[in-house]
């Protein structure tokens, strides 16, 4: 039981430090939409509604990276169980602000595309991982030798 505590911490800890993302990435969206003239004005409600909703995103999406911390949890399974609670905040977030239209459409096509990026960002890791990996290897060759 002790262990659990030791991730929970974790993800509040890491929660907090990630929500403070949200509302940033959130308002270069709108200077962004506004700059394009797809979005003119938002009323408060839409604003605020925004600001909470993806601070909280922010605060899930940091949190849960402990996932990755536990030992006992294949890397298999740890990305999975990432990427589901991640798919579903997302959605979450995207229908309570009405970022999605409504239909089967744009659902899937929302769905498409949160797999193909979470599979390219899955894939950047992997490489960039290799890569470290492999420069870590030779230099820890080097230095036995």
């Amino acid at each position: 039981m002790k262990i659990l505590g030791k991730y929970y911490k974790q993800f509040f800890l890491r929660g907090l430090v990630a929500m403070g993302f949200g509302p940033i990435v959130l308002a270069i969206v709108y200077l962004i939409l506004g700059i394009t003239g797809v979005a003119e004005a938002i009323s408060v409600y839409e604003m605020a509604l925004g600001i909470i909703t993806i601070t909280a995103l922010a605060f899930l999406c940091g949190g849960i990276t402990v996932v990755y911390q536990i030992e006992e949890m294949a890397i298999s399974k740890a990305i999975t169980l990432h990427g589901i609670i991640i798919y579903i905040a997302y959605a979450v977030v995207y229908l309570t602000n009405d970022w999605l239209a409504e239909g089967t459409a744009p659902f899937l096509i929302f769905t498409a595309i949160f797999i193909v990026g979470y599979l390219l960002v899955w894939l950047i890791i992997y490489f960039v991982t290799k890569r470290g990996t492999k420069k870590l290897n030779i230099g820890l060759k080097n230095k036995a030798e």
